[in-house]
């Protein structure tokens, strides 16, 4: 866990990784009142990013380039005895999706920004709704909101560079050695050429709650079924991930294996930084099928907000205090920009 890395082109990499994850980690912190003399509200930080991308009326204040997509969760019953959820039990759930990348600028480039998320609604029968956002790292970088805070600090641009300081990062990894599992991650990740072939994690535990009143905490991860192939190496097509994903919608369906893995007891389930044992016991839940592209933010996804804490009877969040806070700094986003498209017309 701890291989260390060397080198400036090392260490900026890892900064450009972590880019994304540290700008959402500054929301959490900041959405919690958790840094700074003076309690910081989710509207500041969301002022911040703002201040850092510049205005983009209407879109999402981080994550704020994706497109929205639909299709059905295909439940197989195996986690009907963990959960009364029940997404779990039933056949076919429809499902609203959002694929995206990290950062606050809707125009980047597809390939630009190494963090792929992918946010779901799935909506069961008994009126119950359940909405995720997974990202594609398994964990964070830190573990405490001072941590996120420094993160946030040791990633801010060298105006003479316009890149994050390596010799600050460095210094910063040094000072935390909590984020071991992710550097490991991140000095081993390889991005694929595909939205369709990444694997996508819930990052923070939840609690599956049965019929008996047993609770079972759980992390979830999205298992591509579509074979791992690599970015290449030049990608001229600032929509490269958009236009594939449509080009691979065109000819069918696209499968993820929904994997719970189950936690044991003394594992880190308030701690989204550890990583729990790659022996723990997991079971597959059923399979999300993807089948038609909605548009870049048209369709149903853009007028969700994806908060994680919207759970269906049977889950439950962990008392990880990330969890909150990104409720808290999503709903601010969801908000503004509902009031900008109410007073502009901006449809993205």
């Amino acid at each position: 866990m701890n291989t260390p890395l060397h080198g400036s082109a090392k260490w900026l990499r890892l900064a450009a990784i972590g880019g994304g994850l540290a700008a959402l980690a500054g929301t959490f912190a900041y959405a919690a009142g958790w840094i700074g003399t003076q309690p910081l509200t989710p509207q500041r930080i969301i002022d911040t990013f703002e201040a850092q991308a510049g205005q983009h009326p209407g879109y999402r204040k981080n994550h704020a380039k994706g497109l929205c997509v639909s299709g059905q969760f295909l439940g197989n019953g195996q986690a009907a005895t963990l959960s009364t959820a029940r997404v779990f039990s039933q056949a076919r759930v429809p499902v609203i999706g959002r694929f995206a990348i990290g950062g606050a600028n809707p125009f980047a480039p597809d390939t630009a920004v190494p963090t792929r998320s992918l946010a779901l609604e799935l909506r069961s029968d008994d009126g119950q709704v359940w909405r995720t956002g997974m990202n594609n790292p398994p964990v964070l970088a830190v573990s405490t909101a001072q941590g996120f805070y420094d993160q946030v600090l040791a990633g801010t641009p060298d105006p003479a560079t316009g890149k994050p300081d390596p010799a600050r990062q460095q210094a910063f990894f040094a000072a935390h050695p909590e984020s071991a599992a992710w550097r490991q991650w991140a000095a081993s990740y390889k991005a694929s050429n595909s939205f369709a072939n990444t694997a996508y994690n819930s990052i923070n535990a939840f609690v599956l709650v049965n019929a008996d009143g047993k609770r079972q905490p759980v992390r979830w991860q999205l298992v591509p079924q579509t074979p791992f192939q690599p970015l290449p190496g030049q990608v001229s097509d600032p929509q490269f991930l958009q236009h594939d994903l449509q080009q691979r919608l065109a000819l069918g369906p696209l499968r993820w294996t929904l994997r719970l893995t189950l936690a044991e007891p003394g594992d880190a389930v308030d701690d989204p930084a550890k990583p729990w044992p790659a022996e723990r016991r997991s079971v597959d839940a059923g399979t999300l099928v993807l089948e038609q592209v909605d548009g870049p933010e048209q369709g149903a996804c853009r007028d969700l907000n994806f908060d994680p804490l919207i759970l269906p009877s049977g889950i439950q969040a962990s008392a990880d205090p990330i969890l909150a806070a990104r409720s808290a700094a999503y709903a601010v986003s969801f908000d503004r920009r509902s009031r900008e498209t109410l007073s502009t017309g901006a449809r993205p």
